[in-house]
């Protein structure tokens, strides 16, 4: 075969600026194509390192020949083509609208191999996972790991949420806001992404037997300081200890409003020691509640997130006094912490004026 191509004029340019920054990845092949012809590579060659065909180098040598740059830009004229531009409506709205689970699956999400059974199955038409994943991609979609969210909501949500803004906005100088939260801490680490060597996963080694310790802690509205106790269980006790931390630290203002969740063991009418606590020191501690089903609603709990990103993820402690340690030392090294909930930034900004 005669592999020899002469790039004229300013045809090496083109070819480079399509290699390098065309969105079409099929352009971008033949590209690469042309110019390694040009560079007098075999055929073999391109083909192994390309992972194409020879029948793909020659029809796109002869195509380049006969028309030019111009020529790298046409669309397919075969069968994938007309199946593409046709069906990627079709499967993006399967994986959008639908669980397989509708259609007889056995899944709880989608795979490109379910989905090329699904087209067999209910449209007579065979293609490759891989022209599936190419169809997905081509529709907007990514794999990506989705984030959690709830779904029942609060029918008090912006009632609830106007009040601890008015505490907030009309706080006196005499008095302290803090939003309170709890924390799990353990010792089979959560895993996150990390660097490894291509082809070898890494790996993260667990204990196996899992320790757990749990921190509450609370951030203070005007400074951002987070002040932390850690306790063996999430429990009413762990939150009183944590209320005595704050009147000990706090004790030179006169009141202390807690902004916490609807945890059974933060409200009185659910937990008769929180109760009883309320009534002994209730010129100090005033509790207040966010919206049900709504973590967004506080602060702290970005803390707790960059704490895992920062600190939990792939840890390597081998004790959990180690990993409660090190996670105070973190929140005291890191802090004080910016409020980065959208929600209150209007009032973090008065009151930075």
């Amino acid at each position: 075969m005669d592999g020899s191509i002469v790039l004229r004029g300013n045809q090496r340019n083109c070819l480079l600026a399509l290699y390098r920054s065309d969105p079409d990845p099929v352009v971008r092949l033949r590209a690469h194509i042309i110019l390694l012809l040009a560079d007098g590579y075999a055929w073999s060659l391109i083909a192994a390192v390309l992972f194409c065909s020879s029948a793909t180098i020659a029809r796109w040598k002869e195509r380049f020949e006969q028309q030019g740059v111009q020529a790298l830009r046409q669309q397919n004229r075969g069968r994938n083509s007309m199946l593409g531009s046709r069906w990627i409506a079709v499967v993006v709205a399967w994986v959008q609208q639908h669980t397989p689970r509708d259609f007889g699956f056995l899944r709880s999400r989608w795979c490109c191999a379910t989905l090329v059974l699904l087209l067999l199955e209910t449209e007579h038409l065979q293609v490759s996972p891989e022209t599936v994943r190419r169809w997905l991609h081509a529709g907007g979609l990514v794999w990506r790991r989705p984030r959690p969210a709830l779904k029942r909501k609060d029918p008090q949500h912006k009632r609830t949420l106007r009040q601890i803004r008015r505490v907030l906005r009309h706080l006196p100088d005499d008095e302290i806001a803090v939003f309170t939260d709890e924390l799990d801490l353990n010792t089979n680490p959560k895993i996150g992404c990390m660097w490894m060597n291509k082809g070898q996963q890494a790996q993260v080694l667990t204990p196996g037997d899992n320790a757990k310790r749990y921190l509450c802690g609370s951030m203070n509205w005007r400074s951002g300081e987070i002040l932390a106790n850690d306790g063996a269980s999430r429990n009413a006790q762990l939150f009183l200890a944590h209320l005595d931390e704050l009147r000990r630290h706090y004790r030179c203002y006169k009141k202390i409003h807690v902004i916490c969740d609807n945890a059974s063991f933060h409200r009185p009418d659910k937990c008769k020691a929180v109760a009883e606590y309320l009534e002994q020191w209730s010129e100090r501690i005033k509790l207040h509640f966010l919206p049900k089903y709504a973590p967004e609603t506080d602060p702290i709990e970005r803390v707790w997130w960059h704490l895992h990103e920062q600190i939990t993820r792939n840890h390597r402690c081998q004790s959990i006094q180690e990993l409660v340690d090190l996670a105070m030392q973190w929140l005291e090294e890191t802090g004080p912490f910016q409020f980065e909930s959208h929600l209150y930034a209007d009032l973090q900004a008065a009151l930075r004026r």
